[in-house]
């Protein structure tokens, strides 16, 4: 079974950059810890957070409730954290969910999006993906093509560290 993520509101960059590797992960906003356990557990989800007192409990000792603490203030350092500690991939499937909302992304032909994208980007790119829940658009442009180097840096680094 692929691997489910709640992330706390502490560790909302990380929950971006677990989407952009490919892997649900759903942002819990909230503060009641009793609600985020009981999503976490309704769906499945490993929780991602900085309070380390919600390892403590019964659940987790129990292996009902995975929970994974961050230790690290930096996000970078974080998802080389997590992904080390839940021995995730950081190509798993990349930039398949949205990044603001996790919703799977759709392909949109050229044609959908003129409309919908600026002129230079239309006029440039071939390739259109979409978020049915946000309707954010995205498309292979440097930002794009930036975050898949940092991506292929992190996982790099990983398989350096793994063979030395």
């Amino acid at each position: 079974m692929e691997p489910r993520f709640l992330a706390d509101n502490n560790v909302g960059k990380l929950a971006r950059w677990l989407r952009m590797m490919g892997y649900d992960t759903a942002l819990f906003r909230q503060l009641d810890d009793r609600q985020m356990i009981r999503r976490a557990l309704d769906e499945q989800r490993v929780i991602l957070t900085r309070g380390a007192e919600l390892s403590k409990r019964r659940l987790v000792s129990n292996g009902i409730l995975r929970v994974t603490v961050v230790k690290e203030d930096d996000p970078e350092l974080q998802v080389r954290d997590v992904v080390k500690t839940l021995n995730l991939n950081y190509q798993y499937r990349p930039f398949s969910l949205c990044l603001e909302c996790n919703q799977p992304l759709i392909v949109r032909q050229r044609d959908e999006v003129h409309d919908l994208v600026p002129p230079h980007v239309f006029e440039t790119q071939r390739e259109y993906r979409q978020c049915p829940a946000c309707q954010r658009i995205y498309w292979q442009g440097t930002h794009w093509q930036a975050m898949v180097r940092k991506l292929q840096v992190l996982q790099a680094r990983r398989e350096g560290l793994d063979n030395g």
